[in-house]
């Protein structure tokens, strides 16, 4: 029952975070474009800092060959997750006879593909496990990372909205985030760390700190700028948040128990693939002009319900 009270716990606090900034947001405390400030911040520098600092602290030449078979599994699960994508999101969206219904399942494939395996699944793993167990995690949601920017990025732009080009995707596959990590694989790799002035590893520690909880209060802001009523009145939601934590993260962690993989790698998979959906079908659609609702109320309802479905899928299959 240890490791169901640790994620009971970190997805209490996680929650909580969360209705602090649902509540912020209805109450009109913060200012309507508040999320936009939140999401710069942790895209520019929390996440960025976090990145940098656990991959300075944690990577050297035998760390990084130690733990590079995490990146070909987190590969290999994320391309079956997007292979699946593609059959189940017909279970919500059949007939694509109109670009609304052709966008609508598009969002469908970005939920059974991704959950919050970046802001939720770093504050999971930091919270109950720490920084050398987060830099692991980093190694197996390398390529997810670099699929979600890129693949994940086209489907959620309107089609009517044009195409990237080559250059703009490759500056999302490395925004600030990415390139930070690399940054800080380098700086592992080199001892750099051991040549920083102390108030730099502090400005640094203590902007990764701030990480998770404003991720948390950031998705509270984002949601509450709905309508709750209609976010909890799409039924096709409430079974793409049981799709979302857990049939999807249940068939994948049973196909690695069968091909014998060690908890730390079960762990991973539960983190990445039941998390609930994030905040990306909210932002990329609103930045092109798509629909947002039924994004909104699969990132509303699942995280509520990720709340006890995590705990218990990890007692399921670690505790």
């Amino acid at each position: 029952m240890g490791i169901f009270q640790l994620t009971l716990t970190q997805m209490l606090t996680m929650f909580g975070f969360m209705m602090v900034g649902f509540w912020l947001r209805k109450s009109k405390i913060l200012p309507e474009n508040a999320h936009l400030t939140m999401s710069r911040l942790e895209t520019y520098f929390f996440v960025p800092a976090l990145n940098l600092f656990n991959w300075m602290t944690n990577c050297s030449a035998e760390t990084l060959a130690e733990n590079a078979p995490f990146i070909l599994y987190g590969f290999l699960l994320t391309a079956a997750a997007v292979g699946l994508s593609y059959p189940l999101s017909k279970l919500f969206v059949g007939k694509t006879d109109t670009p609304e219904a052709d966008y609508r399942r598009n969002i469908y494939k970005y939920a059974m593909t991704f959950g919050n395996f970046g802001f939720m699944g770093n504050f999971i793993v930091l919270g109950i496990w720490g920084s050398e167990m987060l830099f692991r995690y980093s190694m197996f949601t390398l390529t997810t990372s670099f699929i979600c920017n890129s693949w994940g990025l086209v489907i959620l732009i309107p089609k009517d909205k044009g195409r990237l080009s080559a250059k703009e995707l490759v500056k999302r596959m490395f925004a600030p985030p990415m390139t930070a990590l690399f940054v800080g694989l380098i700086a592992g790799l080199l001892g750099v760390k051991a040549y920083m002035p102390d108030f730099a590893l502090r400005v640094l520690e203590g902007g990764a700190d701030c990480m998770g909880p404003v991720a948390m209060v950031l998705a509270g802001v984002v949601i509450g700028g709905f309508d709750f009523r209609e976010l909890v009145a799409n039924r096709k939601v409430y079974l793409a948040s049981l799709m979302r934590l857990i049939v999807i993260p249940m068939a994948f962690v049973s196909v690695l128990l069968l091909l014998g993989a060690n908890t730390t790698v079960i762990s991973f998979a539960l983190i990445a693939f039941a998390t609930p959906l994030g905040l990306n079908t909210i932002v990329y659609p609103a930045a092109y002009g798509g629909e947002v609702k039924t994004g909104a109320s699969m990132a509303m309802v699942s995280h509520t319900l990720s709340v006890i479905t995590i705990p218990l899928m990890y007692l399921l299959f670690v505790g």
